[in-house]
């Protein structure tokens, strides 16, 4: 529970057709033998069973089922745990299909499901009644709790784990009960279900899960009836799924186990709906009963990617990559077109970046139906320029049949160097950053000059960290990579090479792709490159990973550094772990001022940096707060 993570399962256990002691005693296992689950939902009517039928108006299963909702009642007692059981309840001479939620040995209320299918297999309004429009107060098993389906339950402890409760057909419906409890605040719904298997059904039941969890921005457990359940007309498989805003955390395939496990991250779901102005908040009507849990440090065991940005799937990650590469071009063509340019003047250094923007460009100029030869790339050698990246600059601008130029900017570098006073033997800030502002002049000058527009290349992860030179490599007529993070220029890279059409390109595309990220602005050593920038600002992997959760999630360096230890386990030490991430939130704070005069550049992810967009930051905020709370752990 601590960070926002809440331990919730999907559990059907073995049951038998109105033996409610029998079922209660298969349930109270199940409670005990996963007291380290805050969160348990068993199916709808598992103290009974779902295929009861006209048994559901005899008073002794009524009478039944109560009795053994009050010892599951009394075995929660001492649990750490909220239980959700399904049962039978008559109220005022009505019958009504019920789920019953418990905690440390009370019940806290009771839910009565709005929607009863009466169709095929279902004649659930032969027995019962649909929940009542006006909600009340009804005595059960000993306690008097609300009855009614505007009932929400709050962990105190926890304020942003808010459930909400729905039976079967009710999800199912064009608008669920889920809708409402979710405006009314539920960051998780509970499902209790007993839906039959039938050919194509279990695809359908999982995507209608992830969409509801994803239009509610909730987490959402499904638990659904299963072996034990009649088979007189119907199967039941116990297919349980655990969702979370559009994703699937968590399933057992129908015949499987009964058993689905995972952690919702309610902290998360709270910033989500902070971030979204159309989640409008509309308690009206609700009642909200309290519960309380013991704070405890929750295991994860949901999956954590290393990589946020890239799809782990490859075929996934060649569509991403393709989009974001017709993106990106589309809004250069719309650019160069708007701006009537001639060229499209690109600084190639034979690097990641620039091999991305180059690629870009091309397929701009062949929307436009104009040729690559538009495209001005120049490479500009100076102090710390390498054979290697050189000649790979020429390779790939000769396959893509680019326009391709030289300037050897070092004797004009060294003018400036005397006219501000800079010794040359000196290898600071002004020695780097004069050559990257040289470059910068050449590319906007010969924009100029040719009547065209200078192409960005610097990329997102760049910006995050300021690793960029202010009126510099920062500048230009427009951005194509700035929405895409390091981690996937790499991918999207090699993606291009896999789709070459020659062996050349594939061959120079992979050579750029194993060459140390840097802006080669220091003297080469025996003609390799001296200056890594991973070795300088981190690794890009972990930065990007703090990126990710710092602006997508909103979430707070302790619980990042929590998620980078276990996602990243057994690749980093903490220590390290530790120290890029203080060395993450200084730089990001420290260069916002970069970031509020971007140029203009597509937005390609749900992360961007664009002022003018997804990120407004004042540029002298501190960033104490941050590393105060990093400095506890």
């Amino acid at each position: 529970m601590k960070n926002g993570f809440i331990k919730t399962a999907a559990c059907s256990p073995a049951l038998r057709v109105a033996d409610c002691n029998y079922n209660a005693e298969k349930i109270i296992e199940a409670m005990q033998a996963h007291a380290n689950v805050q969160l348990l939902v068993f199916p709808e009517f598992s103290l009974t069973g779902y295929t009861c039928g006209d048994l559901f108006l005899q008073h002794t299963l009524l009478q039944g089922a109560e009795a053994a909702l009050e010892k599951v009642i009394a075995a929660s007692e001492g649990l750490n745990q909220v239980a959700v059981v399904g049962l039978p309840f008559a109220v005022n001479g009505k019958l009504y299909n019920c789920a019953a939620v418990v905690c440390g040995g009370e019940l806290l209320g009771l839910v009565p499901k709005t929607y009863l299918p009466n169709y095929g297999e279902f004649y659930e309004r032969r027995q019962f009644t649909p929940a009542p429009e006006a909600p009340g107060f009804v005595t059960c098993a000993g306690f008097e709790v609300p009855f009614g389906t505007d009932v929400l339950f709050r962990c105190r402890q926890v304020p942003a784990f808010v459930l909400g409760v729905e039976i079967c057909e009710d999800v199912w419906a064009p608008v669920p009960p889920s809708c409402r409890h979710a405006l009314a605040g539920a960051t998780v719904i509970a499902n209790c279900s007993a839906s039959d298997e039938t050919v194509g059904k279990a695809e359908y039941r999982r995507q209608l899960i992830a969409n509801q969890s994803a239009r509610l921005l909730c987490g959402y457990i499904y638990t659904n009836a299963g072996h034990g359940e009649s088979t007189t007309d119907m199967v039941f498989g116990a297919h349980n799924i655990v969702a979370e805003n559009g994703s699937v955390l968590a399933e057992c395939a129908p015949f499987t186990t009964g058993y689905a496990e995972s952690e919702l991250d309610v902290q998360r779901l709270w910033g989500e709906r902070m971030h979204n102005t159309t989640f409008t908040a509309d308690d009206t009507g609700y009642d909200v009963i309290e519960f309380d849990l013991d704070p405890v440090e929750v295991s994860l065991t949901r999956t954590v990617s290393t990589a946020p940005f890239v799809p782990a799937d490859a075929s996934r990650r060649a569509e991403r990559c393709e989009l974001i590469l017709e993106m990106q071009a589309d809004g250069l063509a719309k650019r160069l077109e708007h701006a009537r340019a001639k060229t499209a003047v690109i600084g190639i250094s034979g690097g990641l970046d620039s091999c991305l923007a180059l690629l870009v460009a091309v397929r701009a100029m062949r929307i436009l139906h104009r040729d690559a030869k538009d495209i001005l790339a120049v490479t500009m050698p100076c102090f710390g320029t390498t054979k290697r990246t050189r000649s790979n600059a020429e390779i790939l601008c000769d396959e893509l049949g680019v326009s391709f130029s030289e300037i050897n900017i070092a004797n004009t570098v060294r003018s400036h160097f005397a006219d501000i006073g800079q010794d040359e033997k000196v290898l600071d800030v002004t020695f780097e950053n004069g050559q990257a502002r040289v470059r910068t002049l050449e590319l906007m000058d010969t924009a100029n000059r040719t009547g065209g527009i200078v192409i960005g290349t610097g990329d997102l992860s760049e910006l995050a960290l300021g690793w960029a030179t202010y009126n510099g490599d920062h500048m230009s007529m427009y951005g194509v990579n700035a929405g895409v993070p390091k981690t996937l220029v790499r991918h999207m890279v090699q993606y291009e090479a896999d789709i070459a059409k020659s062996k050349v390109l594939r061959e120079v595309l992979l050579d750029i792709l194993d060459t140390p990220v840097s802006p080669e602005l220091l003297p080469a050593k025996d003609g390799e490159i001296s200056q890594q920038t991973e070795a300088l600002v981190g690794p890009y992997e972990l930065h990007d990973f703090y990126l990710y959760y710092v602006l997508r999630c909103g979430f707070g360096p302790a619980k990042i550094y929590r998620l980078a230890q276990y996602a990243f386990c057994g690749k980093y030490s903490d220590e390290i772990l530790l120290h890029w991430l203080k060395n993450f939130y200084r730089r990001f704070f420290a260069q916002q001022f970069k970031r509020s005069c971007l140029p203009d550049g597509p937005k390609v992810g749900s992360v961007t940096l664009s002022p003018r967009g997804d990120w407004r930051m004042p540029s002298d905020a501190c960033a104490a707060l941050w590393l105060d709370e990093l400095e506890t752990l």
